[in-house]
């Protein structure tokens, strides 16, 4: 009797260990393989374009909708030949997709992420890769795009996300604010270093040169009197707009005791950006203490490669990756370093951190997609 109880004991254990091991299995499979339904707004520039490439090879999205306006029942083939899968053609953008919609992209202008916002539903994700939800103060975005905010009671419920600083914080908001171009390539490797407060806050110089994609496909009208493809054209200094965003960010950890100058150039190549970044180191501080700093701050983020002290780049590295290069070198002045950033505009700077985002958001392998 006792021997029969054992083994029916015995038979029992198994029985459950193989229940266990079944729902752990197909969880572990709904959490990797389930498809979310996109929707992705401005779908026709440069980065809308690139986000869709990106989406394509993406096993857990299923891109349901690609809207546009002058672009209305065209296939997304028109604006780019490469895109071989079959998608649905251009629509105009309707609230009532939303009911069957997980994640919604938007590239658009400035203003057009906000209407969208104020129909979202409790379902929804937004992802934004303008600027509407990139500053935390509705009078700042007054203050630098000279227009009310629409949507002043969702700027709460959103979070500006470089994804190498926010990470997983994303979870927690509806509403994702995708940083600038130029800002990705400084706030890399700067915050580090602001953080630790081992330089002089005072005393920043940036210049960032961009390909010029970043300019959007206006660019060519804009700048048709610059000979755009054979020279180097500076723009919007003092007043470019991502100034606000980088201070916003920065003065997170100085108590808004900070000074920094930023020049941004359009630069004749399609994509990349190249920024150096001139700073003053506080006393006592080496070359060898900023390089461990950024390093040991990047250590775990795969995307972030800082190479060896006084390495020189070239954003021919980085171009169609997810990648931001870093270097740091010395000057002839002992208390002056200067920081060197690489990568693409339309992907570390663009749609590469908004699928990054994406990743974190809903528990993904962070580098699905963009490898």
């Amino acid at each position: 009797m006792k021997e029969k109880n054992l083994v029916g004991k015995r038979l029992e254990e198994v029985s459950n260990s193989l229940k266990d091991n079944f729902f752990l299995s197909n969880n572990c499979y709904n959490k990797t393989m389930r498809k979310l339904n996109v929707l992705i707004a401005g779908s026709t520039g440069y980065i809308g374009i690139q986000l869709i490439k990106l989406l394509i090879k993406h096993e857990n999205v299923n891109i349901k909708y690609i809207c546009g306006n002058s672009s209305v029942g065209k296939k997304i083939t028109f604006y780019d030949k490469s895109i071989k899968n079959k998608l649905p053609r251009i629509t105009k953008f309707k609230k009532e997709y939303l009911s069957k919609i997980d994640i919604i992209f938007t590239a658009l202008p400035n203003g057009e992420a906000q209407k969208i916002s104020n129909f979202l539903l409790k379902k929804n994700t937004l992802i934004d890769l303008a600027a509407d939800f990139r500053l935390k103060k509705s009078s700042d975005y007054f203050k630098w795009y000279k227009k009310k905010h629409s949507s002043v009671m969702n700027i709460n419920n959103s979070i500006y996300a470089l994804p190498e600083f926010t990470k997983k914080k994303v979870k927690k908001y509806q509403i994702i604010g995708c940083p600038g171009c130029y800002p990705t390539s400084i706030l890399i490797p700067l915050l580090p270093l602001i953080k630790k407060k081992i330089i002089d806050k005072k005393d920043i110089i940036i210049d960032s040169k961009s390909g010029y994609s970043g300019a959007g496909r206006g660019v060519h009208k804009k700048f048709k009197d610059k000979n755009l493809y054979e020279s180097l054209s500076v723009y919007g200094v003092r007043f470019h707009r991502h100034n606000s965003e980088i201070m916003q960010e920065l003065k997170k950890y100085t108590n808004n005791d900070l000074n920094f100058i930023f020049t941004p150039y359009l630069s004749p190549m399609f994509r990349g950006i190249l920024t150096t970044i001139y700073i003053k180191v506080n006393p006592g501080v080496t070359i060898k203490k900023v390089h461990s700093t950024i390093k040991n701050f990047h250590i775990k983020n795969s995307f972030i490669n800082v190479l060896k002290k006084n390495s020189f780049l070239s954003t021919n590295d980085v171009i169609n990756t997810n990648k931001c290069n870093i270097s740091v070198c010395k000057t002839s002045n002992k208390n002056k370093i200067i920081i060197l950033s690489s990568l693409d505009n339309l992907i570390k700077g663009g749609a590469g951190q908004a699928i990054q985002n994406m990743n974190f958001k809903f528990g993904f392998p962070k580098m699905r997609g963009l490898v």
